[in-house]
């Protein structure tokens, strides 16, 4: 999924159900310029959302181990 978040970041947020983010790349992804921030956009909200899924995974197993 990382690569294609750097090959195709608007494809990445469109698999990941994010549309409205994925148009936006969409229109960045027209340029040159516009392509390296939106693969670099691309890989670290990919990046954040696994480390919010470990965290909540986490968070869930301390509370099972309360009760």
């Amino acid at each position: 999924m990382l690569l294609i978040a750097i090959l195709v970041p608007a494809l990445s947020f469109l698999l990941r159900g994010k549309i409205f983010q994925g148009i936006i790349f969409i229109i960045l992804q027209v340029t040159l310029i516009g392509w390296l921030p939106a693969a670099f956009w691309a890989a670290l909200s990919l990046n954040n959302a696994r480390a919010e899924k470990r965290a909540h995974k986490i968070i869930e197993s301390m509370r099972a181990t309360r009760q």
